[in-house]
């Protein structure tokens, strides 16, 4: 004669299995413990065996139990997973990640003709903030840039990043027609992100400009504004790599000295907790680890 075993028994009987305890399962599978113990029964009584011992404070497998969970565990494993599998072809996938803006416009929406192609099937929601302190809490992911590594959540550190004095070209030449040196920095404007209002001073530290007195120094609220007022030939402008890379390359920008101005500033990609569970999410943040591991000289760290 056939045995009609619920599913919800047989899971019911893993987790209890596994972690010994009806009220820790019926945590997990938001239930009474009194509803783990009664399908707990049904299920011993469809076998016709006990599973556990129930102690007072505790639960033990028999040794029939043992055997009946190593035997069935793999197979609801495997029911699970098959299962998974199905619901996600029909689910339309979407990822959201969070990101600087100056981050997401000039190093990666560049890059994500990779990823179109690698994972048509995966769409993307891009989020861009001009600050951390903006950054939204429901995307899946966020991209931060940080001078240490993120402790409250999964973080996984990209590469670092370092400011190099520049200017439109125009200006460079004017600047060529007199003294190449560190103090024609005291003779045009400096241009600043207001989150570092001292970076230029930190910079003239590092290359060694010991009595520096900039004339003036332009505090702006976000990077486009900075390299945007450095390419109109406002001034000269700290301009951070390798994510402004292109507009060096595209002649837009032009480098004044070799000195850069070295922080402890990194990009860190965050992962929500409660957002783990979707495959999707683990693709673009394993793309975007291996797409970005060549800008880290010091490795990613997980």
């Amino acid at each position: 004669m056939a045995v009609h075993t619920p599913l919800r028994g047989l899971r019911c009987f893993c987790v209890a299995a596994e972690c010994l305890s009806f009220k820790e399962t019926a945590s997990q599978l938001y239930l009474t413990p009194s509803a783990v113990s009664h399908q707990i029964k049904q299920l011993e009584e469809s076998l016709g065996f006990s599973l556990f011992e129930r102690q007072t404070r505790a639960v033990i497998l028999t040794a029939e139990g043992r055997r009946f969970y190593q035997a069935i565990h793999p197979v609801l494993h495997t029911l699970s997973a098959t299962v998974a599998e199905f619901c996600q072809s029909k689910r339309e996938q979407v990822v959201s990640i969070t990101l600087p803006e100056f981050f997401a416009s000039e190093f990666f929406v560049p890059r994500l003709v990779g990823w179109s192609t690698q994972y048509p099937q995966v769409n993307l929601r891009l989020e861009t903030v001009k600050s951390r302190q903006d950054a939204s809490r429901h995307t899946d992911l966020q991209i931060v840039l940080a001078s240490s590594k993120p402790t409250d959540k999964t973080a996984y550190q990209l590469f670092a990043i370092s400011y190099v004095p520049a200017c439109s070209p125009e200006l460079f030449q004017r600047l060529q027609t007199g003294s190449a040196d560190l103090p024609l920095l005291e003779t045009v404007p400096l241009i600043v992100h207001q989150a570092r209002p001292w970076c230029w001073h930190q910079w003239a530290d590092q290359a060694g400009y010991d009595d520096f007195r900039p004339r003036q120094i332009i505090q702006l609220d976000s990077m486009f504004s900075v390299a945007r007022a450095a390419q109109q030939g406002l001034g000269i402008a700290l301009i951070p790599l390798p994510i402004s890379q292109s507009w060096f390359d595209s002649g837009t920008l032009v480098r004044l000295f070799d000195e850069e101005l070295h922080t402890r500033d990194h990009y860190y990609l965050v992962q929500h907790e409660q957002h783990q569970q979707k495959p999707e999410i683990q693709l673009l943040i394993d793309w975007i680890l291996a797409g970005f591991a060549k800008c880290n000289n010091s490795g990613t760290d997980e």
